[in-house]
């Protein structure tokens, strides 16, 4: 079985060599036959530089370097791409995901697994973040689709068929861990303790976790879209009762001036209440522009190996087809050549 890892690499230049070292180490005890893509995702710094003595220096380490910074997911998907493995490895370059614990995972998929994912502990963590991410995966399985498990992320080994489902899927909108979810197939689990990085510090502040938080709860689910409708009528009614209770007081008790107060905190309340509402369309709204201008999702500016690659991927339903038709085209070319020999 070859094994293809991919790992995305974003101003990585202070843990790369570590890296190298330990995927030399570990994957060559595992198999004899694998590759390694390195996808560099619009590095400011080394990065680049350091991805390409690699491939000078081992042949079985290629590269991708995007045109720009386009993000992981797009790096991962650039990867995922190019992978010829029968077995695709999805791991970070800081070495939070231990490469030796692949000699763990593999295994599973000689079995009925075509996912096997790892699971890390908190330990470590701050304990606000802890609190806060348990939550935030309670509230997901609440409101998406698909469940999604605390611990649970990016790091896992998936078979050549749960492969091509990703790149089935060409939605430009990609939030990962909720499509590694989505697709289904016999997934197994194995737990690992958290690691700290080996070097340089984290990429992710906290805005980009709650932007992030947000594409998760809305990439599979309409939810909030329903939640704003319930929550019209719970406010109309509500309005409606205030003003029945209004004409009630006014014929009993005569008209009034006061109530300033309280028609102020009710415009200023009900206003902010319909900004939110009309964020949350937005962001659908955002989210359909997106995907109807039908743009790649990542650029190649350059590719070890001699064979040029396309600036892009067809993906979606057309790579699915194209790779349909590919093996298609090989099974007659072996048969073409089979029928020659005989």
């Amino acid at each position: 079985m070859k094994l293809s890892v991919v790992v995305p690499c974003y101003n990585e230049e202070s843990v790369l060599e570590q890296l190298f070292q330990a995927l030399v180490e570990q994957l060559g005890a595992i198999t004899s036959e694998y590759e390694v893509i390195l996808v560099d995702d619009g590095s400011r710094d080394a990065t680049l530089a350091m991805l390409r003595e690699f491939s000078r220096r081992d042949g079985r380490f290629r590269y991708l370097a995007l045109s720009r910074n386009f993000g992981k997911e797009s790096a991962m998907l650039a990867g995922l791409s190019q992978a010829r493995g029968d077995a695709v490895a999805i791991m970070d370059a800081d070495l939070q995901h231990p490469p030796h614990l692949l000699a763990q995972m593999l295994p599973y998929l000689d079995g009925d697994y075509d996912q096997v994912v790892a699971r890390r502990t908190r330990t470590g963590d701050a304990a606000v973040r802890t609190f806060a991410s348990r939550q935030y995966y309670r509230l997901m399985n609440r409101l998406s689709d698909v469940p999604l498990e605390d611990g649970v992320g990016d790091f896992r080994v998936l078979s050549r068929t749960a492969v091509r489902a990703l790149l089935a899927l060409g939605e430009y909108n990609r939030f990962s861990k909720g499509l590694f979810s989505w697709i289904g197939f016999n997934t197994a689990t194995v737990d690992y303790q958290n690691v700290a990085r080996e070097a340089g510090e984290s990429k992710w502040r906290l805005r980009d976790l709650v932007n992030y938080g947000i594409d998760g709860i809305l990439s599979f689910n309409t939810k909030p879209l329903r939640f704003a409708i319930h929550l019209g009528i719970v406010v109309s009614l509500s309005a409606l009762v205030y003003a029945v209770w209004v004409l009630v007081q006014a014929i009993v008790s005569g008209v009034s001036a006061p109530g300033y107060v309280t028609l102020i905190c009710a415009v200023v309340g009900f206003g902010g209440l319909q900004m939110i509402l009309l964020g949350v369309i937005g962001e659908y709204l955002g989210r359909i522009y997106a995907e109807t201008k039908g743009r790649p999702h990542f650029l190649l500016k350059e590719a070890s190996g001699p064979v040029v690659l396309p600036v892009t991927e067809v993906l979606g339903p057309a790579h699915e087809q194209l790779v349909a038709a590919i093996e298609q085209a090989v099974a007659r070319s072996a048969e073409s050549k089979a029928t020659r020999e005989g």
